[in-house]
């Protein structure tokens, strides 16, 4: 398995429906809102690191009020 971890940028007033709406894709497998630079962190556990570009990129970032992604992959 592949573990991610995808920083999500948000238009402001959308963390709340945002994180409803990540949770929902599969190969999440928890999502939080936090304080900072980013607005939440979404946890992908996945099959391979192509799955894992297909969560961000196909999935996450095609959802309206997303502003941006970073995703780092785990390595242990």
């Amino acid at each position: 398995m592949v573990r991610a971890y995808i920083m999500v940028k948000a238009h402001t007033g959308e963390a709340d429906r945002l994180k409803s709406e990540i949770a929902d894709i599969d190969g999440i497998e928890r999502t939080h809102i936090v304080a900072g630079d980013i607005d939440l962190i979404a946890v992908v556990d996945v099959a391979s690191p192509a799955e894992v570009k297909d969560v961000a990129a196909a999935e996450i970032q095609s959802i309206d009020g997303i502003e941006d992604t970073q995703t780092y992959i785990a390595m242990d």
